[in-house]
């Protein structure tokens, strides 16, 4: 058995753009987030695809059914796809979050995989019930290929307890740029292999660069 899996982040939305933490905030598609997401419908227009899940967020559902569209396909909503909550940090730059809830953020910057800023998720948490729901769908389409459009955190998270790397080194270590393709093969739901990651070729002539992105640790310098 042979199960395909596209892990596919949204489109780009507003909030993106201004690099504030937006979680469980259900925001929708921006413009580019349209294009991006529709240019990679076309890339996969020609897959045979048998599946398209999705995050319960409109920016998901959105980008998802693009994809799913050339395909004649409904998408298909589980809630364990969804995006990390941030808590009371939901709708706030970086900045806002150092200035209101510096210990908060010292916390979280230091362990943001065990630790979760009040009223939100860790990352630990988010691993909890998304890997459940990944294992659900390989072991409902053996031999087949489908697609996952989900989030940020929740992607990285995923691929980082699928390929054995640390997961506490999720935010500083690991990108997923808007409407990016990752593909990843599964021999069964715990022998997994990356076959292609954080791919945006049918809208970037070439990767975008890494800053800030709500990483201290990375945007030092920057």
């Amino acid at each position: 058995m042979t199960t395909r899996v596209l892990f596919i982040r949204h489109g780009a939305t507003v909030l993106t753009a201004e690099d504030r933490f937006a979680g469980s905030t259900d925001v929708d598609l921006s413009d580019e987030g349209r294009r991006q997401a529709g240019a990679l419908a076309e890339r996969l227009a020609s897959m045979a695809l048998r599946a398209v899940y999705t995050s319960p967020m409109r920016r998901t559902i959105d980008t998802a059914a693009l994809l799913a569209a050339p395909h004649e396909l409904a998408s298909i909503a589980r809630p364990g796809l969804r995006e990390i909550d941030h808590g009371r940090w939901e709708g706030l730059t970086r900045k806002e979050v150092e200035a209101r809830f510096a210990e908060e953020y010292r916390e979280w910057e230091a362990d943001p995989f065990t630790f979760a800023p009040e009223g939100g998720e860790s990352g630990l948490g988010v691993m909890a019930r998304a890997l459940p729901e990944v294992r659900r769908i390989v072991l409902a389409h053996p031999d087949e290929t489908v697609a996952v459009v989900s989030h940020k955190a929740t992607i990285r998270l995923v691929l980082a307890s699928l390929l054995g790397i640390d997961a506490r080194g999720y935010r500083d270590r690991l990108d997923q740029s808007p409407a990016c393709l990752n593909v990843v093969d599964f021999k069964d739901p715990q022998r997994a292999r990356l076959m292609l990651y954080n791919d945006v070729s049918h809208y970037a002539a070439e990767p975008r660069r890494g800053v800030h992105q709500l990483s201290k640790w990375w945007d030092k310098g920057a």
